[in-house]
């Protein structure tokens, strides 16, 4: 059965307080976190910008199931070795429960080191050299690399797990979605429409077995956005006034500050939310909402509720939602 996990915002919540909800997290059911990482909030009232990386050591102490970022782009921000290094160390720390999870990246949070924001196309080359880099440190031999965006000289890692982490690479469109299955662990993907997560998935499928591999022993990971609270007026201005961002359905990448995001913002209305985030007090919708991808495949679903009221949300999809699922 997929496992049904929580999405920790650290772009909406203080890192403490956000520890605090994972703890309740995996109290009430949930297994497993994947932590946002971001430089900045999409919109000024999200509020927080906490360091992933700093954060999931302190994650890993207290609790006990699987986490990793999703995502981390190793291309602008951060050198694809540093990362490596990183990786490596939380994966030594709490073998078999770190995962790493890696994009092409947002001007939001990359642009922040300046430079020139390139095309989707080179930005895809570039984390396709990332991935290569990363892999060739996590075997633990010396590696030196001279790539066409990136170059490190002979190093190695010494530091390391028992098992390299497995890396899951963010995708939907159908040229990364190809990469992630012929070279990686796993996808990451968000929330859709099904007909849309379905040709992904087939996709991904596919490309795995073009390459020799059984697309039965990579993992699909399913990023979730939900608003809900104890009634449905509530639970719609939650979504309008913290997370905007989710009624924004055009390609997002090249938004370069919060204060853009925010001005985009004025223009959302309640229909944009839909296909993207379920907007509802009734928990059966919820349910339904999560054994709909469950049915269609993916491995993991981590939700991210995005209101304020994160403890309610834990508490009660804990009791009332998590134990109606099924495989």
């Amino acid at each position: 059965m997929a496992t049904i996990g929580y999405s920790a915002a650290l772009e909406q919540f203080h890192p403490n307080d956000l520890l605090h909800y994972c703890q309740l997290a995996e109290q009430h059911g949930f297994q497993g976190v994947m932590a946002a990482d971001h430089f900045q909030p999409w919109v000024p009232q999200q509020g927080h910008n906490a360091f992933v990386y700093a954060w999931m050591g302190a994650l890993g102490v207290t609790t006990s199931h699987t986490f990793g970022p999703g995502v981390t782009c190793p291309c602008f921000r951060y050198h694809p070795a540093v990362i490596a290094q990183a990786a490596a160390t939380l994966a030594a720390m709490f073998p078999g429960r770190f995962w790493l999870g890696l994009g092409s990246g947002e001007a939001l949070n990359e642009h922040v080191v300046g430079g020139v924001w390139p095309e989707p196309l080179e930005r895809m080359e570039m984390l396709i050299e990332s991935v290569d880099l990363v892999q060739k440190l996590l075997s633990g031999n010396p590696a030196r690399y001279r790539g066409r965006y990136f170059t490190m000289e002979k190093v190695q890692l010494y530091t390391l797990p028992p098992v390299p982490p497995p890396i899951y690479i963010a995708a939907t469109g159908p040229q990364t979605v190809r990469f992630a299955g012929k070279t990686c662990a796993g996808l990451i993907t968000p929330g859709a429409n099904h007909e849309k997560l379905q040709a992904i998935l087939n996709n991904f499928n596919q490309s795995a077995r073009d390459a020799g591999r059984d697309p039965i022993t990579l993992r699909r990971l399913l990023q979730l956005h939900v608003s809900w609270a104890r009634t449905d007026e509530e639970a719609l201005q939650y979504a309008l006034t913290e997370w905007p961002n989710g009624g924004m359905a055009f390609p997002k990448q090249d938004i370069r500050t919060p204060e853009d995001f925010a001005a985009i913002a004025r223009l959302v209305r309640p229909e944009h939310f839909t296909g993207r985030v379920l907007i509802s007090a009734d928990l059966e919708a919820h349910r339904r909402h999560l054994q709909g991808f469950i049915d269609l495949g993916f491995d993991e679903i981590y939700v991210h509720n995005v209101g304020r009221n994160q403890e309610e949300f834990l508490r009660v999809f804990g009791a009332e939602v998590l134990p109606s699922l099924h495989p």
